[in-house]
């Protein structure tokens, strides 16, 4: 890598950085194509179903690509699916280079895109570079279960606490934090809280600004036991978002019959049980298609998701103040993580918070 190969790197992964949040399933893709020194096409994949983004970037370039370098974000595939493979087109145009930041952990790919390229006298280089790793994160994480990528926000004080007494609803963080959480929403298929959140702070779950996507926001309650007000803001229809998904144990069927008409109640876990299972509930989102999930819930939720092994990244904002008195609400009513283990690999300010983020290891 000289300062060239850097700088049209770098540019393939501002412009996979436009399609965050839109191209699910499938991960944020950006290329460039250069020949010589110059850049003679560019572009990204937009949504799922559209032209990937090496094919986009050729189209740019036309003729010009014969005996160009090809720089990408991710490894080129080398399977059909809603596409042909970029692979066939990357043959076609006559690139003799390509550059690529990290692998596709896809099974259908994986490896044999290079393999083809190379075979085909194309020269090939996978860098294996982390910003090119964290723009697939939620892909590659996703791809490897049967289950959403899983987002867990929390604010809390220095303390561990997130709110002086129950019921009460406090802002603990500032604008900039709250920026930052908005930013998150756009970048998941679903932002999800719990009961307890609904009924305390009784969140739209919606981005402001309105922010445009091509695919419509989905917005998810947890109910572990129980049902919400129907007249909770969660469920005001919104345009570009879809139903309201409210996850409920099966055997609770009864009691959840009146959200039914209005909401997508999705029923998962055991008939018999009256307690939601997780881990069967976010299989149940996988289905409906979502891949990528913001869990803004409370203590309870937050335990359960952390404890279940079923989070695979954390972002933790403290806020510069303490909280802790007779009746604070801690960060999770569960005991049960002395066992947990987090890597950080993220620390920086948020105007007057402090945003502690990384990933669980075991899902890793």
């Amino acid at each position: 890598m000289d300062r060239l190969d850097r700088l049209f790197l770098d540019r393939a992964y501002e412009l996979a950085e436009r399609g965050v949040g839109n191209t699910s399933p499938n991960p944020p893709v950006g290329a460039v194509v250069v020949r010589g020194e110059t850049i003679v096409g560019e572009g990204y994949h937009h949504r799922a179903g559209d032209a990937h983004a090496e094919i986009n970037a050729l189209a740019s370039a036309g003729e010009a690509a014969r005996g160009a370098t090809l720089y990408v974000s991710l490894e080129p595939c080398n399977h059909t699916g809603l596409t042909p493979p970029c692979t066939d087109a990357i043959v076609k145009a006559g690139l003799t280079r390509v550059i690529a930041g990290v692998q596709d952990p896809n099974p259908q790919t994986n490896g044999s895109g290079v393999a083809l390229l190379r075979e085909r006298k194309i020269t090939v280089d996978i860098l294996d570079e982390s910003r090119a790793s964290a723009l697939i994160e939620p892909f590659a994480r996703a791809i490897r279960s049967h289950r959403p990528y899983v987002s867990l926000k929390l604010a809390v004080s220095f303390d561990g606490f997130i709110a002086s007494q129950p019921g009460v609803q406090e802002w603990l963080t500032g604008e900039e934090a709250r920026e930052f959480v908005r930013e998150l929403r756009i970048a998941h298929d679903a932002t999800a809280v719990g009961t307890g959140t609904v009924r305390v702070d009784n969140p739209q779950l919606t981005v402001r600004p309105a922010h445009k996507r091509l695919r419509e926001y989905a917005r998810v309650v947890i109910c572990e036991t129980s049902p919400v007000d129907p007249a909770s803001a969660v469920f005001k229809p919104e345009k570009g978002y879809a139903k309201t998904i409210v996850l409920a144990p099966a055997g609770s069927r009864d009691r959840f019959a009146q959200l039914e008409k209005t909401m997508d109640v999705v029923y998962s876990g055991k008939e018999g049980s009256d307690r939601l299972n997780l881990a069967a509930a976010l299989r149940a989102l996988r289905e409906r298609g979502i891949t990528s999930l913001l869990c803004e819930g409370g203590p309870t939720v937050a335990g359960h998701l952390l404890t279940d092994g079923l989070v695979d990244r954390f972002h933790w904002i403290f806020a510069p103040r303490f909280l802790r008195g007779p009746a604070a609400v801690a960060a999770f009513t569960t005991t049960a993580l002395a066992n947990t283990r987090l890597q950080i690999d993220r620390v920086e300010q948020l105007g007057a918070d402090a945003l502690v983020s990384g990933i669980v290891p075991h899902h890793v």
